[in-house]
């Protein structure tokens, strides 16, 4: 739920500028996109991503990188693999993002078992694998999916549901996600939420979903006391490039105009875990780097910045 007041005065803008990045940036015949979270373990900065050699992530599988100052990054290797043929998660492994919680690490991510090649349809669901480092190894869960389409063709997310995005917040694990009706283009997603006791779940939908009414990449981070939210082109006109603000994390209203925002971003969000009321705009992230129009030029992954009017 959002509320917007079109006769109030102009809201400050958050600024965002695209900068170029090293060791994951665009690299012919490679896919790299849907860049997760970062965080820093140690004196390292980790991100996932989707990795493959076709433009969208439904035959890809999660990589990832680590970098000393966030613009250096070295890519280590793949950190999963595609699930068992013909599993839920068989066709690709994509949108990953991570949640670091009782010494561990929990890598979400979106699972498909179409084959984009034979009449694609997506049927997506959110898993998550478990590990001691965030090197891994990873291992998935035995009750994957964490997260599954509805049941009921009239809920938002009865089509498919994709894009999890985490922050611990009143001693529990809020999964935001975005979710497609049956019936429904991808112009139509919203944004969902689900709330678990143990980083493992089970996840149980909020009654109040979908909670935002739009939007088609998930950026969320603590602000203060409340969630914030980060909304890009897609959705209702009075939402699209802005960011939301819900002091009980639920119902939404619009506090800042975004100037050139991220596509796809993934954000360093210092205090998503941390339950410490000290949460801003997030400083820094990276997101999908355009093709500025290459048919040839798969997407990558840039940097981007943001500047806070107050």
């Amino acid at each position: 739920m959002v509320t917007t007041n079109a006769d109030e005065p102009p809201l400050p803008a958050v600024k965002v500028t695209h900068l170029p990045l090293k060791g994951i940036g665009a690299e012919a015949g490679v896919m790299r996109r849907d860049p997760s979270g970062i965080i820093r373990v140690d004196d390292l900065y980790y991100v996932w991503y989707s990795k493959g050699n076709i433009a969208p992530g439904y035959d890809a599988t999660i990589w990832y990188a680590t970098s000393e100052n966030g613009v250096d990054w070295i890519e280590q290797g793949l950190a999963l693999a595609k699930g068992e043929a013909g599993g839920w998660d068989g066709a690709s492994v994509f949108t990953p993002n991570i949640l670091v919680a009782d010494g561990r690490f929990f890598l979400f991510y979106t699972g498909t078992s179409r084959d984009y090649r034979k009449g694609f349809n997506p049927d997506s669901k959110i898993g998550i694998a478990v590990s001691n480092s965030a090197d891994g190894p990873w291992t998935r869960l035995a009750n994957n999916p964490a997260l599954k389409n509805s049941d009921d063709p009239d809920d938002f997310d009865s089509h498919l549901v994709d894009d999890a995005c985490l922050i611990v917040r009143e001693g529990k694990y809020w999964l935001y996600y975005k979710g497609r009706q049956l019936g429904k283009g991808p112009g139509q997603t919203q944004m969902g939420l689900a709330i678990a006791e143990s980083p493992e779940g089970p996840y149980v939908r909020h009654p109040a979903n979908p909670v935002i009414p739009g939007n088609h990449e998930v950026l969320v981070w603590p602000q203060g006391k409340g969630v914030a939210a980060m909304i890009g082109t897609t959705g209702p006109k009075q939402i699209v490039n802005s960011v939301l603000f819900a002091e009980d994390g639920v119902h939404f209203s619009k506090t800042h105009d975004v100037v050139d925002g991220p596509w796809a971003g993934g954000a360093y969000r210092p205090e998503a875990f941390t339950e410490s009321g000290a949460g801003k705009v997030p400083a820094w992230g990276v997101e999908i780097g355009r093709p500025n129009g290459s048919k040839t030029r798969l997407p990558f992954i840039q940097r981007f910045e943001t500047s806070v009017e107050d």
